[in-house]
């Protein structure tokens, strides 16, 4: 998961990024992987009290993607030449 849907730090906008982190937490606790990226989706996992029930937690938002579509990261790469 990848950004939240709204303004979650305004209580009224937050019922579709609680909805989807709970929808996470769910499939989580069934026994999937779960990975939230971008520093807003961590701050709203933060925010809720969910943090703990999520696998992994990044901040990096486009580069959690890319490196998930299998691009190479600049920075992995020039470190992994040295």
């Amino acid at each position: 998961w990848n950004g939240p849907m709204g303004v979650f730090e305004i209580d009224k906008f937050a019922a579709g990024t609680k909805a989807v982190m709970n929808a996470v937490v769910a499939a989580t606790a069934a026994g999937a992987v779960s990975v939230i990226g971008g520093g807003d989706t961590a701050s709203a996992v933060e925010k809720f009290g969910a943090k703990e029930r999520i696998s992994h937690v990044s901040t990096g938002g486009g580069a959690s993607l890319e490196l998930l579509e299998g691009k190479i990261l600049p920075g992995v790469a020039a470190l992994s030449e040295k």
